[in-house]
């Protein structure tokens, strides 16, 4: 029988913090989330993995130290609203779900929000907002937003995602090709905004209006 909770301990300890990961909230977050529940049954054995895995319609579950980083990069507080944008399976979300108030999450695919809507239902996590959207154009009518979380690569960064950021909100998307982009953390500061970039990274194409 796989030792679930081994298995994540371990990666929390070799993927995540012997890389930089710090943020208390964050591993907290890591220890409190099953990823097992969130890939297909025949993926469970390498649900803690350091890859990505695939899910349904051509998405994948992002490798566990991307998760973190991203997440380690917005900052969040207990009181925080984040947006995400690519729901996948749900797993992102859970994690974000454990640190801040309220998370608001669209995902361009209808079969994958039904997944989500399931996994994070039976892990009793209700703090989630699921509808299935343009992503890409962000959700106005719950903005601002203390935070935005982008899980899919984009050509340049949505300006509809900036206008729905509060002052001092963080914005965090993978910029750049198709097959090679870098993070970006963006801060909104009044009117102006500041740009900081971290690690290479390949994500699968952001689907919509802004995005491939």
């Amino acid at each position: 029988m796989i030792n679930f909770l081994q298995l994540r301990n371990d990666m929390i300890d070799n993927q995540l913090i012997s890389r930089g990961i710090f943020d208390e909230l964050v591993i907290r977050a890591f220890r409190d989330v099953p990823r097992e529940e969130f890939v297909s049954l025949d993926l469970r054995n390498i649900a803690y993995s350091d890859c990505p895995l695939p899910l349904d319609k051509g998405q994948t579950i992002s490798q566990p130290y991307m998760v973190a980083l991203m997440t380690q990069l917005l900052s969040l507080k207990k009181t925080d609203n984040v947006l995400e944008v690519g729901t996948g399976s749900g797993y992102q979300a859970a994690i974000l779900s454990k640190i801040v108030q309220k998370v608001y999450s669209i995902e361009r695919f209808a079969e994958l929000v039904a997944q989500a809507k399931s996994n994070l239902k039976k892990l009793q996590i209700n703090n989630i907002e699921l509808i299935c959207g343009d992503g890409s154009c962000g959700w106005e009518d719950k903005a601002p937003f203390d935070a935005i979380l982008v899980t899919a690569a984009a050509p340049d960064v949505p300006e509809e995602l900036i206008n729905q950021l509060a002052d001092g909100g963080r914005l965090v998307i993978p910029v750049g090709e198709m097959h090679m982009q870098r993070i970006l953390r963006i801060k909104k500061k009044g009117k102006g905004i500041v740009e900081n970039y971290y690690d290479s990274c390949v994500f699968v194409p952001l689907v919509g209006k802004r995005g491939w």
